[in-house]
């Protein structure tokens, strides 16, 4: 399984017809404050503009839309593990994306054979308040020492400038979320995202 190594996460599927045609070919849909049928909308317009452009589309939280919208990825958080169906989720065909922060969540998320992990935050973000301080580069190396094979995400104040460092210190995947959608010049800026990420 290969996949992008630049991993940008949006609001909105707006903002795909703005990345997709940059080359972006790995995104996640993270929404959060929708329901019914304005959340089912949003990700099956996410699905279709993915698909059309030959991207994976991974859908933050919403598991069970995921599955009845013929989705290929899910992402979950340790609070969302809580409430999910994983054999569902197996049966579906869907793969898998789990968020960690500490040692005890790693070793949870591993014991699901995650398709991905994250590690977040490796610097400090302004993304939303967390109780985990930045976790630094020497927490991505061991994290990738423990996930082996499967890939790891850095997540978490990452930077174009920061993304080389994540690499060297055994990241597979750098993912970023305002650096583009807080950018005065959000196209411009995945255009550096692609070209330190090939």
């Amino acid at each position: 399984m290969n996949l992008d190594r630049f991993y940008p996460i949006f609001d909105d599927p707006g903002w795909l017809p703005r990345a997709l045609p940059l080359g972006v070919r790995l995104v996640q849909l993270r929404l959060k404050d929708l329901s019914g049928d304005a959340l089912r909308d949003r990700i099956a317009r996410g699905r279709d503009l993915c698909g059309q452009a030959g991207a994976t589309l991974v859908v933050n939280d919403h598991w069970r839309e995921a599955i009845d919208l013929g989705c290929d990825w899910v992402h979950l958080g340790q609070e969302d593990l809580d409430g999910a169906d994983l054999p569902a989720i197996r049966r579906a065909g869907l793969r898998l994306g789990i968020s960690t922060h500490d040692e005890a969540e790693l070793e949870r998320a591993m014991a699901c054979a995650p398709d991905y992990v994250a590690l977040g935050p490796v610097w400090p973000t302004i993304l939303k308040k967390m109780k985990w301080h930045e976790q630094g580069l020497d927490r991505v190396r061991q994290w990738k020492a423990r996930a082996g094979e499967t890939p790891l995400v850095a997540i978490g104040g990452l930077s174009v400038a920061r993304a080389p460092e994540a690499f060297a210190a055994g990241a597979d995947i750098v993912s970023v979320v305002t650096d583009i959608t807080l950018n005065p010049d959000p196209e411009a800026r995945i255009a550096e995202w692609m070209e330190v990420t090939r």
